[in-house]
């Protein structure tokens, strides 16, 4: 039977149907709380540089050329870019989502053992992610268990990538809550949706763990019942 086919993948499916209600999650409660305006004022991009000159981080605020939710920390230039949704809105979600960049960045900057290790990991991750299927399924095919174990162990590589990933992100956040209500950012009324935005975005990140978590045992069965 096709590797797309196999029966195996209904260890999968709950954790697909997870992560599209966690997508889906963190788009309404984005939405939501993109329509609650902050009272100071502020929008994404001044709410990250302003983190940045109370932390003296020495970071950059750029706007992201991609689209969406496309928001993200890069280590290696210590830039923090931000999507337009984020970069010129004054809303609860876009000071959320520029603050937990910024905890990226202060985790990068005190040297976080998590961060430093998912960042040396990532090149390696970023080739597994390209070949594990290909050479997974050339080894069902030709019957080559070599191959099939090479991709095996090249998404167990990702799997290892996501799992970091978590308490990176827990971390990013928790900082994030604690910056914005330390530096005036948000007022404490307004801390509670943004707690509801970051945790909505943590979410996606869980449910990403245990997809490939359960993709990865559905690989094994199905590598055995080849043999």
């Amino acid at each position: 039977m096709p590797y797309f086919y196999d029966s195996s993948i209904l260890i999968i499916l709950p954790f697909i149907l997870l992560g599209m209600w966690a997508s889906a999650n963190v788009q309404s409660t984005f939405r939501k709380y993109s329509k609650v305006y902050a009272s100071r004022g502020m929008t994404g991009a001044e709410a990250a540089q302003t983190l940045i000159n109370r932390l003296r981080l020495d970071v950059r605020v750029e706007r992201a050329t991609a689209g969406g939710l496309s928001d993200h920390y890069d280590p290696r230039t210590h830039v923090v870019r931000l999507s337009n949704e984020v970069h010129d809105s004054r809303s609860v979600a876009a000071i959320s989502v520029a603050a937990h960049e910024i905890g990226h960045a202060l985790q990068d900057a005190e040297g976080y053992a998590a961060l430093k290790f998912r960042n040396s990991f990532f090149p390696v991750v970023s080739i597994g992610s390209n070949l594990w299927m290909i050479l997974f399924i050339a080894g069902l095919i030709f019957s080559m268990p070599s191959l099939t174990n090479i991709g095996i162990l090249l998404f167990g590589l990702v799997v290892v990538f996501q799992i970091i990933t978590l308490p990176v992100e827990f971390n990013a956040s928790r900082k994030a809550l604690a910056l914005m209500q330390e530096n005036g950012v948000l007022t404490m009324e307004e801390a509670p949706g943004a707690k509801k935005v970051l945790n909505a975005a943590a979410l996606t990140y869980v449910a990403a763990a245990l997809s490939a978590v359960a993709n990865l045992a559905r690989l094994l069965m199905m590598s055995g019942r080849r043999r």
